[in-house]
């Protein structure tokens, strides 16, 4: 039994364990602790299932074989606890100012490019780090996008979505067009924007003439076959760096 550990309030955490069960794993059923508002989405989980609590609790209860941690090498409070004979697997992102004491991992899989003190202490606590490129589970195939669409992917909160929308305003009055503003969100924006609650949201990304988005790791991930066209506004985050990790895509050709 796998269990993975994806705490965050966000889908971000969601996204990148369903994207690693797929590459690795072949999309064999797992469980999933997370408290995230998202889980409760049967699109995101998929055909896993998702659980609350502590995961040293679930890990017990389930006789786990293996436990999956993203990006928190210590749990995101540090409260992290894994018992005897539970084979350990991170998933590492880029994290800053992020001090909790780690637990040891059998596995740790690199998931972009890290600076040089995280990847240091990633070797600390394991002797097996390696890069993984991850691919998501297929979708279904969407409907293409009318013309001229510019579409703003981001699942809130809401005042993101608006500074987003401004951006992209910005960016059209830049680039001497008039798109029409496409919202993909579960949150409903300004009433004169156009709206859809799709996901997963990358099938459309190859039918916009622009991507207007944060630097989150799964949409960076995702938008690199289409990076002339994507704009990103990255946002702050306790942990995420999303303004390096927009420098070095914007460097990529």
């Amino acid at each position: 039994m796998i269990v993975c550990y994806a705490q965050g309030g966000g889908l971000g955490h969601l996204t990148r364990i369903r994207a690693y069960l797929h590459t690795v794993h072949g999309d064999a059923p797992a469980t999933i602790v997370s408290a995230s508002p998202f889980a409760a989405d049967p699109r995101v989980a998929g055909p896993h299932r998702v659980v609350g609590g502590a995961v040293s609790d679930v890990l017990r209860e389930l006789r786990a074989s293996t436990l999956v941690v993203d990006a928190f090498p210590g749990g995101i409070d540090g409260e992290l606890r894994v018992p005897d004979g539970v084979r350990t697997v991170l998933l590492a992102r880029s994290l800053r100012n992020y001090s909790a004491e780690p637990v040891r991992f059998d596995q740790v899989w690199t998931v972009e490019e890290l600076g040089a003190t995280q990847q240091a202490s990633l070797s600390e606590i394991s002797g097996n780090v390696a890069p993984l490129e991850l691919t998501d589970p297929p979708a279904s195939p969407s409907a293409p996008l009318a013309p001229g669409t510019w579409l703003i992917p981001h699942a809130g909160p809401m005042s993101e979505i608006e500074e987003l929308i401004a951006y992209a305003r910005e960016c059209a009055t830049l680039e001497n067009h008039t798109p029409r503003l496409l919202v993909a969100s579960p949150l409903k924006p300004p009433a004169d924007v156009d709206h859809i609650d799709v996901y997963p949201v990358w099938p459309l990304f190859a039918h916009a003439d622009r991507v207007i988005s944060a630097a989150g790791f799964n949409i960076v991930r995702q938008m690199r076959p289409w990076r002339p066209k994507h704009r990103m506004l990255p946002f702050p985050r306790r942990w995420d760096d999303q303004f390096t990790r927009a420098t070095r895509a914007r460097a990529c050709p």
